[in-house]
C-alpha cells in the first residue's frame, strides 16, 4: 500500500500515558506520568494550557467537549474533572480503591466509564452528581482499556491482563460473554468502525495484534512483528488500515484487508503508550516515554473522477460508489449548500486506489494504487485491464494510454495492447515521479516536465520547472503546469513543432522551444482544476475557486473548508465541487460568460456582442465588472443590471443623466450618498442646477450653502437657515444668517440656544439696538442660576449710557443712517457679500464696532 506518512507534530516532554484530539479545536490533550497535563495547539506547535492535576501519575486523559471539559484518571484513585477554557476544577473525586488505568466518554450519554487496578469498571454519570450508576465485575486482573461499539453505543468491551476481553451492557453488571484473546495479558480493544465488519483488534503483552469476529468469539488474524508488548492497536475510521504500538519503540501500520504488514515507524522516544486519532484528517498522536509525535497518513483529498457528462465515481477505502449529477439540472439547491446526491453501490477494487482517472469518452475508469493499475468499464464496473503501475495517463482519443512503472519505464497501449516500437524517446533516461495524459504525454519529474509525442514517441519539448501537476485542455491548444507557489498557462503551437521535424532539425533531448509559447504565470497555487474549452477552473490554497481566461484570474467564490473540484456541466452552467467526505456542492459559471470574456480578450467584440444576449440575466455584473477591468467602461454601464455598479459607472463616465434617474428610482433610505456623489459630480462640471437639486435631497447643508453664496440666491440662504436650525444645525443656521446680515436673527439664535453671553457680545458689537434685551435675558438667567450678584454687577445701555464711548443715541443713530444708507440686499448679484441688509430694523447692518 502506498501511503504518504508524514510527521506533523513532535514534541518532547515527560513520559505521556494519555492523548486525546479535539474534535473541534486544533488541539491535543496530553496526560504526563509526572502529574501534568498539557493542551498542545498541533497546528503551530504552541502550548495553549497546562494544568497541574496531580503529584502522581496521570494514566488516562479525555475531552468532553460538550461541557468544555477535560476528565483525568490519577493514580492517587482520584478522578479529576477541568473546564480547559476557565482553568477552574470542575470537581475530584475518590472513583477506585486503586489506579486507575484507563477511562472512556460515551458519545451521547452524560457517562464516563473508568478502569481499574481494583479490577472493576465504573459508570459515573455527571449529570447525577458525578454518582457512580453501575459498577461492573467478573475481570480478574488490572483493567487496561475500554472501548464503546460504534455500532451499537449500550455496549462495550474491555481489555484485561487476566488474557481476556469482555462484553458488556451499560445497563447490566456482569458481561455479556468473555473471549481469551491472548495467552498473557490483554492491552488494548477497540470495535472496528465501519458497518460491515463486526471485528475487535486486540493486542497484548504476547507480542502480537489479533482481529477478532466478536459474534463467532473466533480470531480471524494474528499480526507478529513486534519485538515487546504491544501497548495499543486500532483501526483507521478512514483508511484500511491497523496501527500499532509498542514498548519495543516502534508503531507500525497494518493493511486491514490483507493484514500485511505496510510500514513500520520509529522516533527514538523510547516505548509507545497510548494513541489517539484525529477522524476529520487522517492524524495519529501517539504518546512516548520522551515525548508525543502526530503523523499524517495518506492525504485529506478524496479520490474521485467525475466524467464530462458528470457520472461521478469515488472511493472509500477499496469500496466503489457512484453517482449521477447530470440529474441535479432542477436542483433548487441554495449556492454553496450541501447538494443531496442519489448514491450507489458500483463494485469494489483490489487495490487501495490512490487515483481514479476517467477516459476522455467516460466508457472507462482506471483505478491505480498499490503499485497496480486496473481499468474497469464505468457502467457495470468490469475488468479490462490490469497491470504493474505507478502512474497512469490517457491519451486524448480514449483509446490509447500510459503506464509508469518503477521510475524510469514507460509503456505505451493501444487498443488495451502494449504498442511496439521504439517507445518513448529517452524515458529511461530521467527518473519520473508521475505521468499526465492530455495532447502529449507529459511525464514530470525533480526539476523539469517533459512532453512526448503519442504517436511517434518524440519529445517535444523538455521544461526546466519543478511542476505538481500538468493539466491539459479539451482543445489541446492549452496547457496549465502547477508548481507549489504558481501555475503557467502555455499555448502549444503543433504547427512550429512539426515544421521542425520536417526541416530535419536534430530535436535532441531539449525538443523544439517553439513548440510552446507562454500566455501567463499567476502567482497562485492549484489544488484541483479541469479546463473547461480555454477556460482554466480552479480550487487554490486559501480555498477560493478561480477561473482562468485569456491572461486574467477571476474569483468565482471563497469557502470556509476545503473543497475539491469534481467538474462542470455546461448544461446546468454549474461547477460542481466535493469535500473529503464527497458531499456535493455546486456555484454558478455561466458557459456563455467565459466565451464572451475570452472574445472580448480576444478583441472580437463583433462575436462578444453575439454572445451577450445569451449571458443569463444574473451574470451580468459579472460581465459588467469584467468590462469596467478591462476599461470599457460604456460598454460596462450598458450590460450592468445592478443599479450601485451602473451608478458608480455612470459618474465615472460623467454621465450625469444616467446617475440622476438611477438616484431618483432607489428607495430614499439608500439614495443619501448617491444625492451627495452626484451632486459633488455636478459641481466639477459646472451644472450648478443638478447639483443644488442633490444637496437637498441628500440634505447636505454644508454644501449647499457654499452653492447658494456662490450665486448670490438670498431667499435659499433664507430657507437654508431655516432648515438648519430645524434641523439642529445651529452654527450653520448661525453663519448663513451672518452672512445674509440678519443679526436680529442672528442674537434670537444665541438667545434661543443658551449662549446669551455670547449674544449680548454679537449684539454689542454688530447690532446695538438689540442689547438692552439681550443684557435683560442675561441678568435673568443669572438671576435663575442664583448667581444675583453677577447679574448685577452687568450694566444695561439704557440704564448707563456713559458707559459707551459714544452715547447710547449717538449709537442707535448711527445704526439707523447705514440702514437708511443701505437697504439693498445683504448678498451682492455677483455672489460677494455686501454689508448691506435690508431697511428693516430687525435685519441691522454689520456695525463697525470700534
Amino acid at each position: 500500500m502506498l501511503l504518504d506518512v508524514n510527521r506533523r507534530f513532535f514534541q518532547r516532554t515527560d513520559r505521556v500515558k494519555g492523548v486525546d484530539f479535539h474534535p473541534t479545536e486544533p488541539w491535543l490533550l496530553t496526560g504526563l506520568y509526572n502529574g501534568s497535563v498539557n493542551i498542545y495547539n498541533h497546528e503551530t506547535g504552541a502550548l495553549v494550557r497546562t494544568f497541574e492535576v496531580a503529584e502522581v501519575p496521570v494514566r488516562c486523559v479525555r475531552f468532553i467537549p460538550r461541557k468544555n471539559w477535560f476528565v483525568a484518571g490519577c493514580d492517587d484513585f482520584h478522578v479529576r474533572v477541568f473546564n480547559y477554557n476557565t482553568h477552574e476544577k470542575v470537581i475530584a473525586f475518590e472513583a477506585h480503591p486503586d489506579y486507575i488505568r484507563c477511562l472512556t466518554v460515551h458519545p451521547t450519554a452524560s457517562i464516563v466509564l473508568t478502569g481499574s487496578d481494583d479490577m472493576t469498571i465504573r459508570a459515573w454519570d455527571w449529570e447525577k452528581g458525578w454518582k457512580c450508576i453501575q459498577v461492573y465485575e467478573g475481570h480478574t486482573h488490572y483493567i487496561m482499556n475500554i472501548a464503546i461499539n460504534p455500532k451499537d453505543t449500550n455496549t462495550f468491551a474491555s481489555a484485561c491482563l487476566d488474557h481476556n476481553v469482555k462484553m458488556w451492557s451499560l445497563g447490566s453488571s456482569t458481561a455479556n460473554f468473555t473471549m481469551e484473546a491472548h495467552p498473557s495479558g490483554v492491552n488494548y480493544v477497540e470495535f472496528y468502525p465501519g458497518p460491515d465488519k463486526p471485528y475487535l483488534v486486540t493486542c497484548g503483552d504476547d507480542n502480537t495484534v489479533k482481529v477478532w469476529d466478536y459474534l463467532s468469539k473466533s480470531c480471524v488474524q494474528t499480526m507478529q512483528s513486534h519485538t515487546n508488548n504491544v501497548s495499543f492497536a486500532v483501526f483507521h475510521p478512514n483508511l484500511p488500515i491497523i496501527i500499532s504500538g509498542s514498548e519495543d519503540g516502534t508503531v507500525k501500520i497494518w493493511n486491514s484487508g490483507t493484514y500485511r504488514l505496510e510500514n513500520t515507524l520509529s522516533y527514538a522516544l523510547e516505548r509507545a503508550w497510548c494513541v489517539s486519532l484525529r477522524k476529520d484528517a487522517n492524524e495519529v498522536a501517539v504518546g512516548f516515554d520522551e515525548g508525543v509525535v502526530i503523523i499524517k497518513l495518506g492525504r485529506d483529498e478524496p479520490t474521485f473522477s467525475m466524467d464530462p457528462s458528470g457520472k461521478l465515481v469515488y472511493t472509500r477505502n477499496q469500496e466503489v460508489l457512484s453517482a449521477n449529477l447530470q440529474t441535479l439540472q432542477d436542483d433548487v439547491t441554495a449556492e454553496g449548500t450541501r447538494i443531496p446526491v442519489s448514491v450507489k453501490e458500483l463494485g469494489s477494487t483490489e487495490v487501495f486506489p490512490t487515483a481514479l482517472i476517467h477516459s476522455p469518452n467516460g466508457r472507462f475508469v482506471t483505478v491505480v494504487g498499490d503499485g497496480e493499475y486496473i481499468i474497469y468499464t464505468a457502467l457495470a464496473w468490469r475488468n479490462k485491464a490490469f497491470g504493474n503501475g505507478n502512474s497512469f495517463a490517457w491519451a486524448g482519443d480514449s483509446n490509447t494510454y500510459a503506464v509508469l512503472e518503477g521510475k524510469t519505464k514507460v509503456r505505451v497501449y493501444k487498443s488495451f495492447r502494449e504498442r511496439g516500437g521504439a517507445g518513448m524517446k529517452g524515458a529511461g533516461t530521467w527518473a519520473i515521479e508521475g505521468l499526465h495524459g492530455g495532447t502529449l504525454l507529459g511525464a514530470r519529474g525533480n526539476g523539469f516536465v517533459l512532453f512526448w509525442d503519442w504517436e511517434t514517441g518524440e519529445i517535444v519539448r523538455r521544461i526546466e520547472v519543478d511542476a505538481q501537476n500538468v493539466f491539459w485542455s479539451g482543445t489541446g491548444q492549452l496547457v496549465a503546469i502547477s508548481t507549489k507557489d504558481s501555475f503557467y498557462v502555455l499555448r502549444f503551437d503543433r504547427d512550429a513543432y512539426t515544421s521542425k521535424l520536417e526541416e530535419g532539425a536534430d530535436i535532441g533531448d531539449e525538443g523544439v522551444e517553439e513548440a510552446f509559447d507562454v500566455v501567463a504565470e499567476v502567482p497562485e497555487s492549484v489544488k484541483t482544476a479541469k479546463w473547461i474549452g480555454d477556460c482554466f477552473i480552479y480550487t487554490n490554497s486559501n480555498n477560493r475557486l478561480n477561473y482562468f481566461v485569456g491572461t486574467e484570474s477571476y474569483t468565482i467564490t471563497q469557502f470556509d473548508t476545503p473543497l475539491y473540484l469534481m467538474g462542470y456541466i455546461p448544461a446546468h452552467n454549474r461547477v460542481y465541487l466535493g469535500d473529503k467526505d464527497v458531499n456535493v456542492y455546486a456555484y454558478t459559471l455561466a458557459l456563455s460568460l467565459v466565451e464572451y470574456q475570452t472574445a472580448v480578450l480576444r478583441g472580437d467584440m463583433e462575436a462578444a456582442e453575439e454572445i451577450l444576449p445569451t449571458i443569463p440575466k444574473d451574470q451580468r455584473n459579472k460581465v459588467a465588472r469584467f468590462l469596467e477591468g478591462r476599461d470599457l467602461k460604456e460598454l460596462a454601464l450598458q450590460v450592468a443590471t445592478d443599479p450601485d455598479q451602473k451608478f458608480d459607472l455612470a459618474i465615472q463616465l460623467d454621465d450625469l443623466d444616467t446617475a440622476l434617474g438611477i438616484a431618483r428610482s432607489v428607495p430614499e433610505s439608500e439614495a443619501e450618498s448617491k444625492w451627495k456623489a452626484l451632486g459633488d459630480r455636478a459641481l466639477a462640471v459646472w451644472r450648478f442646477d443638478l447639483a443644488r437639486e442633490c444637496f437637498e435631497k441628500a440634505g447636505d447643508l454644508s454644501a449647499l450653502m457654499l452653492l447658494l453664496l456662490s450665486i448670490g440666491d438670498r431667499d435659499g440662504l433664507s430657507k437654508l437657515a431655516h432648515a438648519a436650525e430645524e434641523k439642529g444645525a445651529n452654527n450653520l443656521a448661525f453663519a448663513t444668517l451672518f452672512q445674509l446680515g440678519n443679526t436680529k436673527a442672528c442674537v434670537d439664535l444665541l438667545i434661543k440656544t443658551e449662549r446669551i453671553p455670547e449674544a449680548a457680545m454679537f449684539a454689542r458689537t454688530y447690532s446695538p439696538s438689540q442689547v438692552p434685551r439681550t443684557v435683560d435675558a442675561w441678568r435673568d438667567d443669572l438671576v435663575a442660576k442664583n448667581r444675583k450678584k453677577i447679574a448685577a454687577s452687568i450694566a444695561n445701555p439704557k440704564e448707563n449710557p456713559e458707559l459707551f464711548e459714544e452715547g447710547w443715541e449717538d449709537a442707535l443713530a448711527r445704526e439707523e443712517a447705514a440702514l437708511q444708507a443701505a437697504p439693498s440686499a445683504a448678498v451682492n448679484g455677483e455672489g460677494g457679500l455686501d454689508k448691506s441688509a435690508s431697511s428693516d430694523d430687525s435685519e441691522g447692518v454689520l456695525v463697525d464696532a470700534s
